[in-house]
């Protein structure tokens, strides 16, 4: 049962006023500080600007409302209920156990998933309580999302002072990050050991952290979970069409608007249904857009230079992510029609398809297809990242998530997509339904968490009371398997991502050449 209503009163002063949380659970806990102006009217599309001093104390004891957005169908396992919603978004949580200590502790900011287009930092599954009693400072942010975080217009690029336009979600990270610096003192963090972690659209999100020189001196060590940001790169002006500006360009004209002083006035509720609704919406790429001034190339040409930030990272994917996204209603349901579809993929490289991916009998196509997506959207991206980090002589720790919560669809869905997140924040009893968890997955939550927090504290997972998790390397390929049995492994999936990374290779020259 909550003691919320019995909460201890906890004030705070930071740079631009005095703010006033309250204790949860022993942990002092402040929701909905702001750390960037309300980025409305004049304001929308444009980098976050700074927040006006105020007067007196300003509460911070609920949760902002969350960023404009539509909720996921109730069929999904990612449904829940939408709370209020405004353009004023850009808010953020801490939790901290002891505000007043001497001895500073290690920062950990948590940037929400989503597809860069739905979510919070407000989900209850994120509650940082758990966390910061193991002993850092815990961070949760919200960042504009979809076409009001990542729409690019030429109008926008010429009026901005960097001749550059989208990616304000990433813009608004940056600035809560910078708020962290200023800040998570006066909460007992330590602003010189702040790690970033982030799971799915997060993971893209702080790739490209890393990726991004205007976020040096941020952050110090990483986490990605369950997403890279190396493919498929977007470009401002390039691209004809299919450039930033000009998908931007289109979107704006489904939404009624002939201009941006214009657009500035669309109310938010049909600019969000129109990118969730419309064929215009689906055209519109919630994506890292190469700028050349943020982002001055792609961010695999920025990994592949080793210029991205050279920190410590922890990074992975889980064993069965492609099945949150697939209907197996849609897939061939002939052999001859699956390979139909990979020929068209992979040209004359699609025998090689079939060595990794194996269809001998019609039920074999949902396997195939499955592994297929979870190693191309997730898991050779991590094992990139992971030789990346290697490349510019830092450590990075690779995992391979593969307990299969004992949901009613757990034969389907397996280790699906977003399962680890409450046993990394030690939160299964915040799940809606906690009694799919055994006695066992509260000693392996315990046990994940411990890694997360340790890497926050010391730059690797390690210690006494754990597994040995060794650090990746080319030869030997180290990665820690999280099951209720943790075990120290190598060559994930070797044969499968040596291929995928051929067939793509492949790919990638063959549509160069036309």
């Amino acid at each position: 049962m909550s003691n919320k209503s019995f909460a201890q009163s906890v004030e705070v002063s930071i740079t631009k006023g005095t703010i006033a949380g309250e204790t949860d659970r022993g942990v002092q806990v402040f929701r909905g500080i702001p750390f960037a102006a309300p980025p409305v009217g004049d304001l929308r599309w444009k980098a976050p600007q700074a927040v006006d001093h105020w007067e007196g104390v300003l509460a911070c004891t609920e949760f902002s409302p969350i960023c404009p957005q539509a909720s996921y169908a109730k069929s999904s396992i990612y449904y829940s209920p939408l709370s209020e919603m405004s353009e004023d978004c850009l808010y953020l949580n801490v939790w901290s156990q002891d505000i007043l200590t001497k001895e500073k502790k290690p920062v950990m900011v948590w940037i929400h998933g989503g597809a860069l287009t739905r979510g919070s930092g407000a989900r209850k599954h994120y509650d940082g309580v758990n966390l910061a009693k193991k002993g850092v400072v815990v961070v949760t942010i919200n960042y504009r999302l979809g076409a009001f975080g990542f729409l690019a217009l030429d109008e926008l690029s010429a009026e901005s002072p960097d001749d550059v336009s989208g990616n304000y979600g990433i813009l608004d990270q940056i600035a809560a990050l910078k708020w962290v610096q200023e800040n998570i003192h006066h909460f007992g963090g330590d602003s010189n050991k702040v790690t970033i972690f982030g799971e799915s659209a997060g993971s893209w999100s702080v790739c490209a952290l890393v990726a991004t020189p205007m976020a040096k001196g941020l952050f110090h060590r990483a986490i990605g979970q369950s997403g890279s940001a190396f493919t498929n790169p977007l470009y401002l002006k390039e691209g004809g069409e299919n450039s930033g500006e000009k998908i931007g360009a289109r979107f704006m004209k489904a939404c009624g608007a002939e201009d941006l002083k214009s657009f500035r006035q669309v109310p938010a509720d049909s600019i969000v249904s129109v990118f969730f609704n419309t064929s215009a919406g689906r055209q519109f790429k919630t994506s890292v857009l190469v700028d050349g001034y943020y982002f001055p190339k792609s961010i695999q040409e920025i990994f592949s230079a080793g210029e991205q930030n050279n920190i410590p990272t922890m990074i992975g994917s889980n064993r069965d992510e492609m099945t949150a996204f697939t209907w197996p209603s849609t897939l061939p349901k002939t052999i001859e029609e699956f390979r139909k579809n990979i020929n068209n993929l992979y040209g004359d490289m699609a025998s090689i398809y079939f060595e990794a991916y194996p269809v001998l009998e019609p039920k074999d196509i949902l396997r195939s297809h499955l592994d297929h997506g979870t190693d191309r959207i997730f898991g050779l991206g991590m094992r990139q990242w992971a030789q990346f980090t290697n490349e510019i002589n830092q450590s990075a720790y690779l995992y391979q998530f593969t307990r299969i919560p004992q949901i009613k669809q757990k034969d389907y869905m397996g280790a699906y997509h977003a399962a680890e997140i409450a046993y990394v924040f030690n939160n299964l009893d915040k799940i809606s339904s906690p009694d799919i968890y055994k006695d066992a997955d509260y000693i392996m939550a315990d046990q994940l968490s411990n890694y997360w927090v340790n890497f926050a504290k010391h730059g690797h997972p390690n210690s006494p009371e754990l597994p040995v998790w060794l650090p990746y390397d080319p030869d030997n390929e180290y990665y820690q398997e999280l099951d209720l049995n943790i075990l120290s492994k190598q060559h994930l999936l070797k044969k499968r991502h040596d291929t995928l990374e051929l067939l793509l290779q492949h790919r990638k020259e063959s549509i160069n050449e036309k």
